[in-house]
């Protein structure tokens, strides 16, 4: 299934875009509702506040007093860990059982306020802001929840910062204007992102994209560093290091708008052991790609010896963010040379503008075809100059990194 994260601060109008999602087909789990569903009268969470907190804390119902626990809750560090402890494993559980429940095809949104505070996002395969400015959600609280004003403030200082939800945000729905205006925004995004992203998921496809350069992105760096926290969450311990490589990790280089990254992992079966993860967290295998192109090296001077260069290859199922995800052995030769010719390229202009020449004579060469030709023709230009540049790399790095 696809797991979509769902956030945005108070105000902002997250639950009128979850509304949308659901009545699109989204099945949508909202941890407000489960926080509130695992402390009703009658369960063990309850019971537990209770021995916790004191018997206090319920209303003349047998419900929980909200506000009475809170007072109790959150006068210190050592009582919220208190609640915390209680009430997050219980909340955990019901969100894995109601993701277990959910069909194998399904979109889930999980609504979830707090997502970027406790460390959420990188669980998700897609997350979700709700951005609206802080001034503006306050107004909304004030005037359509008779929130009171001084409430409103201290409420939305205590929860992240906008700039720490944007940080995490593949999506970032802006719900400034009016409240009609987010719809179109939340049906095209279902239907040309969501909606592909779970297909190619299920079906183990990698989404296409345009062989063509752009003008260098400097988001690039943070969408790379999005991708890589899910990668180390699918991971795990097989995984030494994860790298951002390739054009788009240069800064000020033209590049085709797809995110490269390296898995740096001990040997080829830990490589084969990753598959089946990583397309669970969105990056489904090419299994026909085996390996790079062999280059001379002081153990295979020839340059045929295909064991050498042996990797594993993913790609992203999103068709909002194409990206590569090239497994390698620590120390192989293609490992070493993907992280030397980053560093060779953001080091040296002059290589730059030598390798800028040459992706667009690729570019010109793949003009007017598609697919799987158009990226024959491009690296047909691209491959023989790699073989040429490989040595002038790799002396470099051995100049430069003595450690290396």
């Amino acid at each position: 299934m696809l797991r979509i994260g769902l956030t945005g601060g108070m105000g902002a109008g997250k639950s009128t875009v979850a509304r949308i999602l659901a009545e699109r087909g989204a099945v949508v789990i909202d941890a407000d509702v489960i926080a509130r569903e695992v402390v009703a009268p009658g369960t063990e969470g309850l019971a537990a506040l209770v021995e916790a907190f004191g018997a206090d804390i319920l209303a003349a119902d047998g419900s929980l007093d909200r506000p009475a626990l809170a007072a109790k809750a959150f006068g210190d560090d050592q009582a919220r860990a208190r609640l915390n402890a209680i009430t997050h494993p219980l909340v955990g559980q019901r969100t894995g059982e109601l993701l277990a429940a959910a069909p194998a095809d399904a979109i889930v949104v999980q609504d979830i306020p707090l997502l970027v505070e406790g460390g959420l996002a990188p669980l998700m395969n897609l997350v979700l802001v709700v951005d609206v400015a802080a001034e503006t959600r306050i107004q909304r609280l004030v005037e359509l929840r008779g929130v009171p004003e001084a409430d409103a403030r201290a409420r939305i200082s205590a929860q992240a910062t906008d700039e720490q939800r944007r940080a995490v945000a593949d999506v970032l729905l802006d719900n400034n204007g009016p409240a009609e205006a987010i719809e179109s925004v939340v049906h095209r995004l279902w239907d040309e992102r969501l909606v592909p992203f779970e297909h190619n998921m299920r079906t183990a496809e990698v989404a296409g994209y345009d062989l063509r350069l752009v003008a260098p992105d400097p988001d690039w760096a943070a969408q790379a560093q999005r991708l890589i926290a899910r990668l180390w969450v699918a991971a795990g311990a097989a995984a030494s290091r994860i790298d951002h490589i390739g054009s788009t990790s240069v800064p000020g280089l033209s590049a085709k708008d797809v995110i490269d990254i390296q898995i740096t992992v001990a040997d080829i079966a830990a490589a084969d052991g990753l598959r089946d993860v990583l397309a669970t967290a969105g990056f489904p295998a090419e299994p026909h790609i085996t390996g790079d192109n062999p280059k001379p090296t002081e153990a295979d001077p020839k340059g045929i010896d295909t064991a050498l260069w042996a990797k594993r290859f993913h790609g992203s199922a999103d068709p909002g963010r194409p990206a590569n995800v090239h497994v390698r052995v620590a120390g192989s030769p293609g490992q070493q040379f993907a992280l030397a010719f980053r560093d060779w390229l953001r080091a040296d202009p002059s290589a730059r503008e030598e390798y800028a020449r040459v992706k667009q004579e690729g570019e010109a060469k793949a003009a007017g075809s598609t697919g799987d030709a158009a990226m024959v023709a491009y690296l047909a230009v691209k491959e023989p100059w790699f073989d040429e540049a490989y040595p002038r790399v790799m002396q470099w790095r051995a100049a430069n990194e003595p450690d290396a």
